[in-house]
């Protein structure tokens, strides 16, 4: 059956934005295809850095006969808008009245002929083509048409024939270019098979996939051929992939020079600056290799493109060790001085009000967290935010935290210190690890409490899909810290001392909790617990020890995978439904105390006896933290309740006596509550 190829040939496109394009693409040409009655079997995108290209396979050659409908007004509608509608339909069109929920409506049915494919493609190509969301794009002067970069030249073939239109200031054709530098001269194509193939003769791998495979293979083989390991950067290397059409792999050198400065330091520079790829020793360390792609090839085996690049290397590294030498001569606590002429937020002072806030936490917090150094975590918190005035964070952010761990060292601060100054930011994500060192700890939860407690205070919360500040990460943080480290830590109290060293009375205390449980459902999720499960044992309120929970939550979870917890769950919703029902009848609620002399069945008898033993028994085991004891508590329950159920008729004649019973089946539904709100439970 026909192909569809399409190639869009342009000035460079930002690597960032390729792959996207690509998608976008595909997916706008999909959907009118779909919308035209055109369907296909397969279709494939591609980009590089010049060039956006599809192919789609498996295209009829003209569109089927298609029955159409259009909905109209209502046929109570004025008469000019009947008028319109029936205007707007093609010749032939029926017309009939149809009853709808919403009333009577008009609707035209007519039959559409099949219609070339090629015809279709004329009109549907350019629409698609325009809808393209570039974040970025360019307009010019001679016409309307945005697009991220010049075009070129526009290929539209359909069964190897050109499917002739304008795009912007280009006319479709059957040639594009090759590489830049190395492919001079345009060629033809005929059909996608052909145009892959002559890519390829004149220097272009089309496929991003086929480029990213052969830079990691001849990367890995010149650092195994050293004796190296090359740095494991997936966002470095799609990124690099996106900027050669023809890469070709060469290893340069690290002056020794530059040896003594922090490996971070020389592995970000050569990353951000140059697009240099690490190589590492056997042992982890950082080599004095690097490793380049060029977008070309040369004759001398790529000698004068090393030699350029590790020139320009040595002028970017130097830039480096000026910053950290100087950064050296100046201890931490002198840079912690300027944070107070760095705002941290309108509405929440300085970045050393902020410190100030994390050291008070801090020192709060130390008693919570097992083996915590008050006077470590105090100064830690101190110097945490110091390196933000060094030389080499304002050149390198992400290096923060990172620099501030050197410049302690290089202070004699304890490694604690530093160690908590390098780590508290951590965890910034799922995949991130978890800081465990107790002075680690401290600050990290002091960090992120400050900044949740801070923002929430002056309304700043998170809202749909915008999260400016990050509290979404820095409530999984808080999580994590807490559940990975089980620290026993009441959040409420917490988070009033995050209040009141901001000096708010503010009630958003609630809010920040009903927060930390929907990030905890989203937490525990990924660990396959039930978000039911976990609603459950937070509806009990009070509950702030995210411990003392997970492992309520971890008991729930086992309970009810037992035959008794199923039973007990299918007659707790049986009692409460009963309840539901008869209180909503009767105009009363049934929580008084039970008669015991209006007891006429032995199952009533025993069963009110078990609840008696089972609700000191869960008292104690609940006191005692052991939650394993009182599920077993609440699964003693399931025979006495299975025999009243089996045995005994709630809803008797006797109206004193339903009144008993009723608050007998109060009772099983109130000891259930006191371990977890089981109407919260789904399934």
């Amino acid at each position: 059956m026909p192909e569809l190829l399409l190639e869009i040939l342009s000035e460079e496109i930002p690597a960032r934005m390729q792959a996207k394009a690509a998608d976008d693409l595909k997916r706008l040409v999909m959907d009118a295809l779909k919308e035209a009655g055109l369907e296909f079997s397969h279709a494939d995108a591609f980009a590089t850095p010049r060039r956006l290209a599809l192919v789609v396979d498996g295209l009829p050659a003209q569109t089927p006969d298609m029955k159409r409908e259009r909905k109209g007004p209502k046929t109570n509608a004025t008469e000019q808008a009947v008028a319109g509608f029936k205007h707007s339909l093609p010749e032939g069109a029926a017309i009939e009245e149809q009853e709808t929920p919403k009333g009577n409506i008009f609707f035209a049915t007519w039959e559409e002929a099949g219609r070339d494919a090629r015809d279709v493609l004329v009109e549907c190509l350019p629409d698609a083509l325009r809808g393209l969301p570039w974040p970025k794009s360019m307009r010019w002067a001679t016409h309307d048409m945005r697009w991220v970069r010049p075009i070129e030249s526009l290929i539209a073939l359909f069964d190897g024939a050109p499917v002739a239109f304008e795009f912007g200031a280009v006319t479709t054709g059957v040639e594009t270019r090759g590489h830049r530098f190395l492919a001079g001269g345009t060629f033809a194509v005929s059909n996608f098979a052909n145009y892959k193939s002559k890519l390829l003769d004149f220097k272009v791998m089309l496929d991003p996939v086929a480029r990213r495979e052969l830079i990691t293979t001849d990367s890995v083989k010149l650092a195994q051929a050293e004796g190296l390991i090359l740095k494991d950067d997936p966002g470095l290397l799609t990124e690099v992939t996106g900027l050669v059409e023809w890469p070709v792999v060469y290893m340069g050198t690290i002056d020794d020079a530059f040896m003594d400065v922090p490996a971070e330091v020389l592995i970000t520079s050569m990353k951000k600056h140059q697009k240099y790829f690490s190589c590492l020793d056997p042992d982890g360390n950082l080599a004095n290799r690097f490793i380049l792609v060029a977008n070309t090839e040369t004759t001398d085996g790529g000698t004068a493109v090393v030699a350029g690049n590790e020139r320009v290397l040595r002028a970017r590294l130097s830039d480096a060790k000026f910053f950290w030498n100087t950064d050296c001569q100046t201890p931490l606590e002198d840079k912690a001085l300027a944070l107070k002429n760095r705002v941290f937020h309108a509405k929440l002072g300085s970045v050393a009000e902020k410190v100030a806030r994390m050291e008070a936490l801090a020192v709060d917090l130390a008693q919570y967290v097992p083996g915590a150094d008050v006077d470590l975590a105090r100064r830690a918190a101190q110097l945490a935010k110091a390196d933000l005035s060094s030389g080499m964070v304002a050149e390198f952010a992400n290096l923060q935290g990172i620099m501030g761990r050197y410049y302690a060292l290089n202070d004699g601060e304890p490694e604690a210190v530093a160690e908590a100054i390098a780590e508290h930011y951590a965890p910034q994500g799922p995949n991130d690890t978890c800081p465990t060192a107790p002075v680690s700890v401290c600050v990290a939860l002091a960090d992120k409490i400050d900044s949740l407690v801070g923002f929430f205070a002056i309304d700043e919360k998170p809202t749909g899909s915008k999260d400016p500040f990050a509290l979404r990460r820095a409530a999984l943080g808080v999580i994590r810290l807490i559940l990975e480290n089980e620290i026993r830590l009441p959040l409420i109290e917490a988070f009033a001392k995050g209040r009141e060293l901001i000096g708010t009375d503010d009630n958003s205390a609630d809010e920040l909790m009903a927060f930390f449980a929907d990030r905890l459902k989203v937490h525990l999720r990924e660990r396959g617990i039930l978000h039911d499960r976990i609603d459950a044992v937070f509806a009990l309120g009070g509950e702030d020890d995210l411990v003392r929970l997970l492992a309520r939550v971890d008991a729930l979870m086992k309970f009810l995978r037992t035959a008794d917890g199923e039973n007990l769950l299918t007659a707790y919703r049986r009692a409460t439904n009963i309840l539901t029902i008869e209180e909503k009848r009767d105009g009363q609620t049934y929580d008084g105390e039970v008669r015991l002399d209006q007891f006429v069945q032995t199952e009533e008898t025993d069963l009110h006896a078990s609840l008696g033993d089972a609700g000191t028994a869960i008292a104690n085991a609940l006191a005692n933290e052991d939650f394993a004891a009182a599920m077993k508590a609440v699964a003693a329950l399931r025979g006495p309740v299975d025999a009243f159920f089996d045995q005994v008729t709630v809803n008797t004649d006797d109206t004193s006596l339903r009144e008993n019973r009723l608050k007998l089946l109060n009772q099983i539904r109130s000891a259930l509550d006191g371990v977890a709100d089981f109407s919260k439970i789904e399934g």
